[in-house]
């Protein structure tokens, strides 16, 4: 039993210390997914400022409110500029060929953008725009140098130029131009996107996990039969 154990651990140890590697310089999101306000803004957000260039063409809008605790009529108000439909999926109505043009590259469908990049690399990009009129738009961005993409929240954000910037570290910032939103609610409104982004790459995540506790505690109540009736299989033979 115990060269299984420590067989595990050796299995798992890489994992988790690739997981943690080059965190250093990335801001932590510290959002929930249980928090069904910080999504419905997040929701709010992504497609009042995301939803005009990105898609989420794998969520549809009528899942998207039921998990968010919205009735349809609400999502009709609220949440649907691109279409009437509820059962219709979260697309744009941009053309590739105007993207092409406008951007260089059609912009990214962002349904499972979360789990490719990680929550806390998606909040450190929100937060690093940064002023660079070398750029056609006019920023830039510390974590994604020279990204094609404008700085949609500027006017929540307001301005800020970049101070200091070293690798492995956290770059630092100073706002020059302050927007509608203070620094703290700004940072929490990035945080409910990035909660409603990981909501989208994964719809499922918290039954899932809830759902493998229980299983987990199943197999642990499990384990104690097996071994018990084990034991009483073989106490003549040992």
């Amino acid at each position: 039993m115990k060269k299984i154990i420590i067989a595990c651990l050796f299995f798992v140890l890489p994992v988790s210390v690739m997981a943690a590697g080059g965190s250093a310089n990335l801001m932590h999101a510290n959002n929930d997914l249980h928090d069904k306000a910080s999504l419905q803004n997040g929701a709010k957000l992504f497609v009042n400022y995301c939803l005009s260039c990105h898609s989420a063409k794998y969520m549809r809008f009528n899942r998207m409110g039921r998990d968010l605790g919205m009735t349809d009529e609400q999502v009709k108000d609220n949440l649907m500029f691109t279409t009437d439909k509820v059962v219709n999926t979260m697309d744009i109505a941009m053309k590739p060929e105007d993207a092409a043009r406008w951007f260089g590259t059609l912009p990214p469908d962002l349904s499972v953008i979360a789990r490719s990049r990680g929550t806390n690399w998606l909040y450190t990009y929100f937060m690093s725009f940064y002023e660079d009129k070398s750029r056609p738009f006019g920023v830039n961005n510390a974590l994604f140098k020279d990204v094609g993409m404008p700085h949609v929240f500027m006017g929540l954000q307001g301005k800020q130029v970049l101070v200091e910037a070293k690798e492995g570290e956290l770059p630092t910032f100073k706002l020059i131009e302050a927007g509608t939103m203070g620094e703290e609610e700004f940072a929490n409104a990035m945080r409910d996107l990035v909660n409603f982004l990981e909501y989208l790459g994964e719809p499922i995540k918290t039954t899932r996990q809830a759902m493998g506790y229980k299983v987990i505690l199943f197999l642990l109540i499990l384990f104690v039969f097996a071994y018990m009736l084990k034991k009483e299989y073989w106490k003549d033979v040992h």
